[in-house]
């Protein structure tokens, strides 16, 4: 049996449960620096950590409902591509188009 792993709102990648709270301050941190690199018409609005609450009188998180929330945030950055309809994250975008030819 794997160990529990949490997914991150922001990349939308799979960590340890003692890992995600260090991962998601630098994530944020890189992704604020991609963020304005980008030219202005692809730029995003900072993604929000879902809010998941406690389930239990102990205090414990639904894990499943936590990562299925985080992905949710994480799908929900990604823009799609006008000639083709599939989607990118905005700098991913940039160099897809240069490639992407209409049907």
């Amino acid at each position: 049996r794997r160990p529990p792993a949490v997914i991150c709102y922001i990349c939308g990648r799979e960590y340890g449960t003692k890992s995600i709270s260090i991962h998601e301050p630098q994530c944020l941190k890189k992704w604020h620096q991609e963020n304005d690199m980008l030219p202005k018409h692809l730029r995003r609005s900072e993604p929000k950590k879902p809010e998941v609450s406690a389930i239990q009188a102990k205090g414990f998180y639904d894990l499943d409902s936590l990562n299925e929330a985080a992905w949710i945030s994480a799908q929900n950055q990604l823009v799609p591509c006008d000639i083709c309809g599939r989607t990118f994250l905005p700098d991913r975008l940039i160099v897809h188009q240069q490639s992407c030819k209409p049907k």
